[in-house]
C-alpha cells in the first residue's frame, strides 16, 4: 500500500509559513508523502489568512479548486479565517476539517482519525479560551528558517482583527527557543528570522525580555544572520537598536510598521505612536546603522482620510525615505470599531492613493539598492537558479544575482556589486 499524499496551501503570513512547515513535518514524520501545492494530493490542508476580505476570499476560492482538482481528497483548514469565520467554511463543499488557532497543533492527529470524507468536523473556541502556543520553526527553504518566538497580540488596533484571531501576546521561554534556533542550526540553515504576531511584545507569558531572547539567541553556533521579521516603533528601544548595530550576527534590517503618517488618522486607528516617535524610531537607527533597510507598513482610504491626511503621509514617508514600502488599502473587517467610523473613502480614491504610494516605493528601493554600485558586500546565496543566475541577500536585504555556481548554495560571499538589471536586482561579482 503507497503512503498516502499530503500537501500544504499557506495564504498570509511568515508566522503561518513557519507553522505549515511544522505541521508538514508532522505528516512526513508520520508516514505521509508530501507533494507540490499543485499535485495530486490525498489531504489537503490549508493555512488561513483573514487579515484582508481579500484574504478570506482567497481562501474559499482555493478550497473550492482543491475540490474541484481532488474531489476524494480530505480537506483541512486551520489558521485565522478559521478562527474568525468557522461557519463560512463548514458551508462550502468539500470541507472536512475546521481547526480554530487553539487546535493547529492537533491537526495531524485529527486527520488521521478521520474515516473519509462527510459533515465537516469544526474544533474553535472563543478568543478568551484561546491560549495554547503551537511551537514552529520553518524548514523548506535550504537557506533561511522562520522561527516563532510568540504569538497573539494585546493591542486593539481599530482597523484589526489579529487580537481575535490568534488572542493574547503569549510566548514559549527563551531556553526552549533557543533549542529550536539549535536544531534549525544542526539541520544546515544559515540564516533565521524571528517571527510572531507582535515580535517585540514577546516576554507576557515568561516576564522575560525581547532583547535576553536577541543576546541567547545570538550565543546560537552555527547560525551565521539573524533578522526581525517585524517590530511595532513604540517596542523598538534604544537597547534593541544598540545591540543589534554591535551584533555580528544580527542584520540592520528592520521591518517596522506606521500605517499612516498622520497624527489624526493614527489615533483614529488607536495606534501607539505618533509621527514625532516613528521619525525618532528611524533616525536611532540610521544613527548606528546608516546602511539598515526599513520597510514600512502603510494603510491607505482609512476611514477619515482626507487628502489632506493622505499628502501628510505621502510627504512624512518621502522624507523618511525608507528602501520599501508594503502597501495595503484599508479593508473593513466585521467586528472592529473601523467599521463603524464616518467618513469612508471610495474605494477608487483608495485605490489612487495605493498607486501613488507604490510609484514612491518603486523610486524609494531603486534609490536604495543604486546607493550600493561599486562598493562590496556579503551574499547568502539561495538555491533558485534562473536564466543562468542564482541570487541571494546581502544583510541590509539587496538582493544581489550572480552566475549560478552550485557549490555558492547557502554560503556567505564576498562580492562587488557592478551595476543594476531592470528588475532592480544588483549585479554581483564574487570575490572568493
Amino acid at each position: 500500500m503507497q503512503p498516502r499524499r499530503v500537501n500544504f496551501h499557506t495564504l498570509g503570513c511568515k508566522l503561518n509559513y513557519a507553522e505549515s512547515s511544522t505541521l508538514a513535518r508532522q505528516f512526513v514524520e508520520g508516514g505521509f508523502v508530501r507533494v507540490p501545492a499543485t499535485a495530486e494530493a490525498d489531504i489537503c490542508i490549508i493555512n488561513s489568512c483573514s487579515v484582508t476580505e481579500h484574504a478570506d476570499k482567497k481562501c474559499r476560492n482555493l478550497v473550492r479548486k482543491l475540490h474541484r482538482r481532488n474531489p476524494h481528497a480530505i480537506i483541512a483548514v486551520t489558521g485565522c479565517y478559521a478562527q474568525l469565520r468557522p461557519q463560512d467554511l463548514e458551508a462550502i463543499e468539500g470541507v472536512d476539517i475546521v481547526l480554530g488557532n487553539n487546535y493547529k497543533g492537533d491537526l495531524y492527529q485529527r486527520v488521521i482519525e478521520l474515516a473519509g470524507k462527510g459533515p465537516a468536523q469544526v474544533y474553535s473556541c472563543d478568543v478568551e479560551h484561546l491560549t495554547r502556543f503551537f511551537a514552529a520553526f520553518s524548514t523548506a527553504d535550504r537557506t533561511r528558517a522562520f522561527l516563532k518566538v510568540q504569538d497573539g497580540c494585546d493591542y486593539k488596533c481599530a482597523y484589526c482583527t489579529i487580537h481575535y484571531a490568534r488572542g493574547h501576546s503569549r510566548n514559549m521561554p527563551i531556553a526552549d527557543l533557543v533549542k529550536e534556533a539549535e536544531a534549525i542550526a544542526r539541520a544546515g540553515q544559515r540564516e533565521i528570522v524571528i517571527t510572531g504576531i507582535n515580535t517585540g511584545d514577546f516576554g507576557r507569558t515568561t516576564g522575560e525580555k525581547f532583547i535576553d531572547l536577541l543576546r541567547a539567541l545570538d550565543q546560537v553556533e552555527g547560525i551565521d544572520r539573524y533578522r526581525i521579521s517585524s517590530i511595532e516603533p513604540n517596542l523598538l528601544t534604544d537597547e534593541i537598536i544598540e545591540f543589534c548595530a554591535a551584533s555580528k550576527k544580527f542584520q540592520h534590517h528592520f521591518h517596522i510598521p506606521i500605517q499612516s503618517g498622520s497624527d489624526k488618522i493614527l489615533g483614529l486607528m488607536r495606534r501607539r505612536y505618533t509621527t514625532a516617535k516613528f521619525a525618532d524610531r528611524i533616525a536611532a537607527v540610521r544613527r548606528l546603522m546608516p546602511d539598515a533597510f526599513i520597510g514600512i507598513d502603510v494603510i491607505a482610504g482609512f476611514p477619515g482620510e482626507t487628502e489632506e491626511d493622505f499628502r501628510a503621509t505621502y510627504d512624512f514617508l518621502a522624507s523618511l525615505e525608507p528602501a520599501f514600502l508594503h502597501i495595503f488599502p484599508f479593508s473593513e473587517r466585521p467586528g472592529t470599531p473601523a467599521v463603524d467610523m464616518p467618513g469612508k473613502v471610495q474605494s477608487s480614491v483608495a485605490t489612487r492613493r495605493v498607486g501613488e504610494l507604490d510609484e514612491l516605493c518603486k523610486r524609494l528601493h531603486h534609490d536604495f539598492c543604486a546607493a550600493a554600485i561599486g562598493t562590496e558586500d556579503e551574499v547568502l546565496f539561495e538555491s533558485t537558479i534562473r536564466g543562468g543566475m542564482m541570487f541571494g541577500f546581502t544583510g541590509n536585504y539587496r538582493r544581489v544575482r550572480a552566475p549560478y555556481d552550485r557549490g555558492r548554495i547557502n554560503t556567505i560571499c564576498r562580492v562587488k556589486l557592478t551595476g543594476m538589471d531592470d528588475s532592480g536586482d544588483l549585479i554581483g561579482e564574487i570575490l572568493e
